[in-house]
């Protein structure tokens, strides 16, 4: 039996999906957009994010975020287990690389709900990702949005705005924007940029 030219070409597998990544300010309703996602489109895999905060109540490991010590979370990064990382209101989070690899050499459309910081870093460690702004109907609504949620002191707060203006000045950074008028209307917009992403 002949042996295999050194020039042969090797059939490419099954097309890989682009990576999506979702973010936006800090209230804009991405984590909503995303729980819908999970329970009407299971076909998308949703990255969990690893964090170093602690819950919020009704959140649970491996559901909403893998919950570790600022330990663990050294030991991810020293050994480049994160695809992104970033820190945000004095707790770090970051994505699982290897788990994101594997859905996507599956075939499977993945997304990851991150902030602006690790948008920049998938950019650049992904460059064929899509990258999706999630915007606020107006900044009069976000602000209702932080302030309402009644979890975080008004120092929280505060650098919780002082940042969304910082995060709504990058939007021109993404590829397309959403506006959150309605969870329904987003989560069918974004399934399909995801299903058909442009070139």
């Amino acid at each position: 039996m002949a042996a295999p030219s050194r020039g042969a070409i090797p059939v490419p597998p099954h097309k890989r999906p682009r990576l999506t990544v979702l973010s936006g300010p800090s209230g804009v309703g991405k984590s909503t957009v995303v729980a819908h996602m999970r329970t009407v489109h299971p076909e998308v895999w949703v990255s969990v994010s690893v964090t170093t905060r602690k819950p919020r109540p009704g959140e649970r490991a491996g559901v909403q975020y893998h919950f570790v010590d600022d330990d663990e979370f050294d030991k991810l990064i020293a050994n480049g287990e994160l695809l992104e990382w970033a820190e945000f209101a004095g707790h770090r989070y970051g994505t699982p690389r290897r788990p994101v690899l594997e859905h996507l050499d599956a075939g499977e459309p993945v997304l990851l709900e991150i902030d602006l910081q690790g948008a920049r870093q998938v950019r650049q460690s992904m460059p064929d990702a899509q990258l999706v702004f999630l915007a606020p109907p107006s900044w009069d609504e976000l602000v209702r949005r932080l302030t309402g949620r009644g979890t975080e002191s008004p120092e929280v707060i505060e650098r919780r705005l002082e940042a969304a203006r910082v995060e709504l000045a990058a939007e021109s950074e993404f590829d397309v924007t959403l506006v959150n008028t309605s969870v329904e209307d987003v989560a069918r917009e974004l399934l399909a940029l995801m299903l058909h992403p442009s070139a």
